[in-house]
């Protein structure tokens, strides 16, 4: 098979600014509202000059949800089983929250794609990502059974914990209107801590 030539320093740089224009129309006004001829004023090139790097907006979309989709798992991966179970759950907890805190963007394109129904992501959410949620749910449901943490839903819980922290990114807006100049962050995971906290601690039996 022939191999690509090696991209020259232009072509990589050209590509790096399309893929962050597109990545800043794409989370301002999704799929639908963005524009190739936005993305390719927002990164400084001509339309037929994007087109070269990236034959339609679909294949531009497909290739930063790509990106994004290897960034979205990998917080959930690095929930070790033979770790202590509290550590590993508030660990990741934190990690979601990083996430939203230094990729706000990309939370909010990828809460777009879902709110579309998912129509370019879907294999990767019913076949990778699912195949990695079953895998820690388990984990949590032995971590519980076995009395290490207190009785939860393993897959609620993860759900709820998608929803705590990505909260942050996708409504930052209303976040930075009510809380005004204080960051948001350092008081979301204090409170995160405390509530997940609460809800893994191991419940005493009555005998």
């Amino acid at each position: 098979m022939t191999k690509s030539p090696p991209r020259t320093r232009i072509q990589v740089r050209n590509r790096a600014a399309i893929l962050e224009a597109a990545l800043e129309v794409f989370a301002a006004r999704g799929f639908r509202g963005a524009t190739l001829d936005r993305i390719a004023q927002a990164a400084g090139l001509s339309k037929p000059n994007l087109l070269y790097y990236f034959r339609s907006k679909e294949a531009l979309h497909l290739a930063i949800l790509e990106d994004l989709l290897e960034l979205w798992l990998a917080p959930l991966r690095e929930m070790d089983a033979d770790g202590e179970p509290r550590e590993q759950i508030l660990g990741y907890v934190r990690r979601k929250l990083e996430m939203s805190r230094d990729h706000p963007r990309e939370s909010r394109l990828f809460a777009n794609e879902i709110l579309q129904g998912a129509p370019r992501a879907r294999p990767v959410l019913e076949g990778e990502l699912k195949v990695l949620v079953d895998e820690k749910a388990a984990v949590i449901a032995a971590w519980s059974e076995s009395g290490r943490i207190g009785p939860v839903d393993p897959y609620h819980l993860i759900f709820s914990i998608w929803a705590l922290t990505q909260h942050y990114a996708d409504f930052e807006v209303q976040v930075r209107a009510i809380m005004g100049k204080t960051d948001p962050y350092p008081g979301a995971e204090a409170w995160l801590d405390h509530l997940f906290g609460a809800a893994l601690g191991i419940s005493h039996k009555t005998t």
